[in-house]
C-alpha cells in the first residue's frame, strides 16, 4: 500500500511517496514560483508527482490515498483553501483542482496541521497533546489535543504564527502588526540578518555571503555564530528570544507535552534549541512540563501527515 503526500509551501513544494510503515520511498521538491495562479501551481504539482512516482517505479494506480497540506485556513471537509495570504489564495477549490488531475480523491488540510499529525503518528500515540511549529517562509502551527486535531471555528484555529508578540510592532503580511511570524519566521530572520550586516560592515557574515545581501539566508547568522562572529551571535540570540516568546504563549495556552520545531531553521538543531530553551526558562512559563525538540520527522512531517489524511478523516 502506497500513499502520496504533498507539502505545499510558500517557497517550495515537497512531494513524497509513503509506504505502509510511513517510510518515504521517493521524494521530490520543486519551487512554488509565486506569484502564480492556483491552476498553474496544481499543474506543476501533478507533473512533479508523476516524476516522484516514476522514481519509485510506481504509477498513480498504485496509490491508495493522496493528501496535501496547504498554508492558510483550509476547509478540510470541502477541500477549499479559504484564505492563504502567503500564497495569494482565497476560496480556492484545491482538492477539486487536484482531483481532476489525479483522477482520485485528494484530501486537504492546513500544512501545519498535516505536519502536526505526522509528528503525532511518529510518537505512536504516546503523547496526547502536541504542538508543531514550522519555522519557514511564515510560521505554521498545528495542534493535537487529546489525540485529536484542533481546527477551530471555520477551520481557522491553530494560526499560531499570527499571535501578536509585540504590540504595534512590525507589519505582518496578514495585515496586523507584531505577529509571531513577523519576528520568528525564516523570512524574519533573513531580514534581521541583513539589517545587522548593514549596520556592521566588518561582520564575518559578509564573507559568508560573498559581499552581497542577496545571498543572505536563514543559515547565515548561525554560520556566522559558528565562526565566532559577535554580530551573528547577537542576531541569533535576538531571534531565539522572539521564538521563545511565542513558545511561552503556546505553553501557557495549551500546556502541551511536546512542542516540536520544524521548517528550514530547525535544521540548526541544538544551535537553535539551546538558546530557545534558555530564553523559555527566563520567560518562566506557568508550570512548564513541556519538552521542546526538533521535529522527529524533520521536514518530512508535512509529507507523512498529508499522506495519512485519509486516516485523520476517520478519527
Amino acid at each position: 500500500m502506497y500513499k502520496l503526500g504533498i507539502d505545499l509551501g510558500g517557497t517550495n513544494i515537497a512531494i513524497g511517496v509513503v509506504d505502509e510503515k510511513n517510510n518515504i520511498v521517493s521524494k521530490i521538491s520543486i519551487a512554488t514560483l509565486l506569484p502564480d495562479t492556483p491552476k498553474n501551481i496544481v499543474g506543476r504539482i501533478f507533473d512533479a508527482s508523476k516524476k516522484c512516482l516514476l522514481k519509485a517505479n510506481l504509477d498513480i494506480k498504485d496509490i491508495d490515498s493522496i493528501g496535501i497540506g496547504s498554508p492558510g485556513a483550509v476547509d478540510s471537509n470541502k477541500g477549499v483553501v479559504l484564505f492563504a495570504n502567503n500564497l495569494g489564495f482565497k476560496d480556492v477549490k484545491l482538492g477539486e483542482l487536484l482531483s481532476e488531475q489525479f483522477g482520485k480523491t485528494v484530501y486537504c488540510e492546513n500544512d501545519a496541521n498535516a505536519a502536526a499529525f505526522g509528528e503525532y503518528l511518529a510518537t505512536d500515540g504516546t503523547a496526547d497533546t502536541i504542538v508543531a511549529i514550522t519555522l519557514g517562509t511564515g510560521i505554521g502551527g498545528g495542534v493535537i489535543i487529546d489525540r485529536k486535531l484542533y481546527s477551530g471555528n471555520r477551520f481557522s484555529g491553530g494560526e499560531l504564527g499570527h499571535m501578536v508578540i509585540n504590540f504595534d510592532g512590525i507589519p505582518c503580511s496578514c495585515g496586523r502588526k507584531g505577529c509571531f511570524e513577523a519576528y520568528a519566521s525564516a523570512s524574519a530572520l533573513v531580514r534581521q540578518t541583513k539589517e545587522a550586516m548593514q549596520n556592521n560592515l566588518q561582520s564575518k557574515m559578509w564573507q559568508l555571503c560573498d559581499g552581497t545581501l542577496d545571498n543572505v539566508s536563514g543559515k547565515t547568522a548561525f554560520d556566522g555564530l559558528r565562526l565566532g562572529d559577535e554580530v551573528a551571535k547577537e542576531v541569533v540570540e535576538q531571534y531565539c528570544d522572539y521564538v521563545s516568546i511565542g513558545l511561552v504563549d503556546i505553553i501557557n495556552t495549551f500546556g502541551p507535552a511536546i512542542i516540536c520545531l520544524g521548517g528550514g531553521i530547525s535544521k540548526e538543531g541544538e544551535a537553535l534549541l539551546e538558546p530557545v530553551r534558555r530564553h523559555i526558562e527566563m520567560n518562566k512559563p506557568i508550570n512548564c512540563q513541556t519538552t521542546v525538540c526538533i521535529a522527529k520527522l524533520n521536514n518530512d512531517a508535512g509529507i507523512i501527515g498529508a499522506a495519512n489524511l485519509d486516516i485523520l478523516k476517520k478519527m
